[in-house]
């Protein structure tokens, strides 16, 4: 694990309660922690499964967008979980940038699908429609959770995993009223502005990751 150290720069992202300390580090990952990861992984192992079978079926690029959050979601979660692990030693700037990565891969990833997919034929999906209308109930509550205990535990790689999942969240909404209005009404670019919807999040949220801005200690 690493530690930070107070800087007294006026510039500096996050004070010495926003750090972890040695102690902090030598007690390991908190059974509310792991509880948290362990019900993040599982739901979205469900939810990318899901949701990318409904992509493929409907040949919605917004749902396959959708599915790639929560597969993103899904390594997120395992790279907090990473570094409690001794055989790994993920050091906690590490596993920040990682989550920071891993959201700006998700955007780039939004994009290209989107533009190629721009006008793919695609079908109602009520799997979709499910799928989504579920992660827009469960990651909002699962966002909240995460950053309480973040702010607990000053640990910024979870906050920044907290960031994926409202992300998640938001994404579903988007990806839900896309497919609701294609259902209603037929409109087939709303798809990929669905999609397109969720990049300037993603990239927004990136770069506080990586910046380690996420902590959100200060409330």
């Amino acid at each position: 694990m690493v530690t930070f150290s107070k800087t007294g720069h006026a510039d500096a992202v996050c004070d010495d309660r926003c750090c972890a300390s040695p102690a902090l580090a030598a007690r390991g990952l908190s059974p509310q922690v792991a509880w948290l990861q362990y019900v993040t992984i599982g739901w979205m192992l469900v939810e990318c499964a899901l949701s990318l079978l409904a992509a493929v079926q409907a040949h919605s690029v917004a749902l396959l967008a959708f599915g790639s959050d929560s597969l993103i979601e899904l390594l997120s979660a395992t790279v907090v979980l990473l570094q409690f692990l001794p055989r790994f030693s993920l050091a906690r700037t590490q596993a920040e940038r990682s989550a920071a990565v891993l959201l700006f891969l998700l955007a780039g990833a939004v994009v290209i699908i989107a533009v190629l997919s721009w006008r793919t034929p695609m079908e109602t999906s009520r799997l979709g429609i499910g799928i989504t209308a579920a992660a827009l109930v469960a990651m909002p509550v699962l966002a909240w959770l995460k950053r309480k205990q973040a702010r607990k535990t000053h640990d910024r790689a979870l906050a920044a995993d907290a960031v994926q999942s409202a992300t998640c969240a938001y994404l579903a909404a988007v990806t839900l009223a896309g497919l609701v209005i294609f259902a209603f009404w037929r409109v087939a670019w709303v798809d990929s502005f669905a999609a397109i919807a969720a990049v300037p999040v993603l990239i927004i949220e990136g770069r506080r990751a990586w910046r380690g801005e996420a902590c959100d200690c200060a409330h």
